[in-house]
């Protein structure tokens, strides 16, 4: 039985899938057209607040979390690795996240 206001669990699994799938797209198409990876990535956060679903930590980390662009390596992020922390910096509006390395 569902409750009421909840998706059923097969809507929710197709949303996950469609979330990896966006992420995957944004990979293949950040080099050629940076803006469309942000839309990619844009849509995989709306159908996540539209399901409720969770977008998993290691495709979170790959979204700025001011601008909300696509992070990719040399291309819209600056990726550097000092005293156990991992430090990422958007191109787009030069903040810098740091994410902590090692147990956890």
């Amino acid at each position: 039985m569902v409750m009421r206001g909840t998706k059923p669990e097969w809507q929710l699994k197709i949303a996950r899938e469609r979330i990896v799938i966006l992420f995957d797209e944004a990979v293949k198409i950040v080099r050629i057209k940076p803006k469309l990876a942000d839309r990619y990535v844009a849509l995989a956060r709306r159908i996540g607040m539209r399901y409720n679903v969770k977008i998993p930590k290691w495709l979170k980390r790959k979204v700025c979390k001011k601008c909300k662009a696509y992070l990719h390596p040399g291309v819209t992020a600056k990726f550097s690795t000092k005293a156990g922390v991992l430090r990422i910096e958007c191109l787009a509006c030069k903040r810098i996240n740091r994410y902590p390395l090692g147990a956890g």
